[in-house]
């Protein structure tokens, strides 16, 4: 069941997150179960499985990362275990993150740990740009080769910011030493 077609709202990345809970509170109000309490159980399991399509779906559908990864999970872009190539430039700019990473972990500098802060830092709010741009176009589009062109770009975008999640949590680390 796809949660846009549920809800009856078209697959965007930036989609109208009041309808989404509009949508969300009457549907709850329509499936919840105590309304259906003398029906037969077959009916009454049909309403409990839509209760919690709904509450899956509104879990997806009102968290952005969530909603990123389903609408390229949807599209087929990710999957379970992909080994996705990063591109080369991104790869040697973690590189040197990574090497200031090690070295740190033998030996504490603030100043170093204070610039790789400031430098990812700095990639995060690169990628988030490019991705708000990258869905605001996909959202837009209406031609399907060109919404494919953009799903591939926002689907690099993701893994980048993947990696960066695992560089980030190696930073907390360090700074909560």
């Amino acid at each position: 069941m796809n949660y846009f077609e549920f809800y009856g709202i078209p697959e965007a990345f930036n989609p109208d997150e009041a309808a989404i809970k509009r949508k969300f509170y009457s549907l709850s109000k329509e499936f919840h179960p105590d309304f259906y309490v003398n029906d037969t159980p077959e009916k009454q399991q049909q309403i409990l499985e839509l209760s919690t399509i709904n509450n899956k779906a509104y879990q997806v559908l009102s968290n952005p990362q969530k909603r990123l990864e389903y609408i390229l999970q949807s599209n087929n872009q990710i999957a379970e275990g992909d080994k996705y190539q990063l591109p080369q430039a991104f790869l040697m700019e973690m590189m040197e993150v990574n090497e200031t990473l090690m070295e740190l972990e033998f030996e504490t500098d603030e100043k170093a740990l204070e610039e790789t802060e400031k430098q990812v830092a700095g990639i995060e709010s690169e990628l988030l740009t490019e991705l708000k741009i990258f869905t605001e176009k996909y959202d837009k589009e209406q031609n399907p080769a060109e919404k494919q062109l953009f799903l591939l770009e926002i689907k690099d975008l993701y893994y980048r910011q993947k990696y960066l999640l695992r560089i980030r949590e190696s930073l907390n680390r360090f700074a909560s030493r």
